[in-house]
């Protein structure tokens, strides 16, 4: 099974890339397990938050090179390509946060997956690479998701030269959101999700939806696109008792409604 679930309490589920032997490759059938899972959790209501990792030494190498060399037929890359597109898509497109916890490498699909999720942590020995111009293949699909999070001269960089990047740096130019020691990870990345496991769901999936159609959008569209959905937020029973909680002083209870 290259895929495991653990339900870490509190709405808090971890999705395990359990495949250490090819380093975590996104293979075929890793990325269609990935898909599949992703959309199992974002239809659970006792989900409320996913942290996305990798076993053994490291996140991801990014796709299996020996599977790549095997498929030889264009309509067999163009469909392993589009398939790993759709698991990006469905991260950010899905209703559930999604947290990439990093150690090791995540290199080309693997860094294109830490891109992907809302929110990224790495150990502070973590590298992060887009390296397919050394073997002859640029990194046209992880570059979709990283250039959304990069400024596009430091994408560039990355895509030229094929260099990897360390965690500290990753950080400066906004591809996580913050380091720490080994020791240290797992607690400080659990804390981060609980608190907003303890928000409204619905309040959660409403705002990270409207988050990123609004970013496609030219300034006065996203203001009137916003104004309606803060409306719809604003008519949601939890919004109603957010208030009330706050006005009178008490904890929200939500009713995700």
């Amino acid at each position: 099974m290259s895929i495991s679930i653990k339900n870490l309490g509190s709405g808090i589920k971890k999705v395990i890339i359990n495949d250490p032997k090819s380093y975590n490759a996104l293979s075929f059938e890793t990325l269609n397990s990935l898909l599949k899972t992703f959309k199992k959790l974002d239809k659970d209501n006792s989900t409320k938050v996913i942290i996305l990792e990798g076993a053994g030494k490291g996140f991801s190498a990014g796709h299996n090179l020996k599977e790549v060399r095997g498929l030889k037929k264009r309509s067999k890359y163009l469909k392993l390509f589009n398939l790993c597109s759709k698991l990006m898509i469905q991260i950010v497109e899905g209703r559930k946060p999604v947290i990439a916890k990093v150690h090791g490498a995540a290199y080309a699909a693997g860094c294109q997956l830490v891109a992907s999720c809302d929110l990224a942590y790495s150990t502070n020995d973590a590298m992060f690479a887009t390296p397919g111009v050394n073997i002859g293949l640029f990194c046209s699909t992880p570059m979709v998701a990283v250039s959304r999070k990069i400024h596009k001269k430091r994408m560039m960089k990355m895509l030229l030269t094929g260099e990897p990047i360390k965690a500290n740096f990753a950080k400066e130019i906004g591809l996580i959101n913050d380091f720490y020691l080994k020791s240290k990870i797992d607690n400080e990345v659990f804390k981060i999700a609980k608190t907003i496991s303890s928000k409204s769901n619905l309040t959660i999936k409403i705002g990270k939806q409207a988050f990123y159609k609004q970013l496609e959008m030219p300034l006065r569209k996203a203001y009137t696109y916003t104004s309606k959905m803060m409306t719809l937020n604003m008519m949601s029973m939890d919004a109603h008792e957010g208030i009330s909680a706050f006005l009178e002083k008490r904890k929200p209870k939500w009713k995700n409604k």
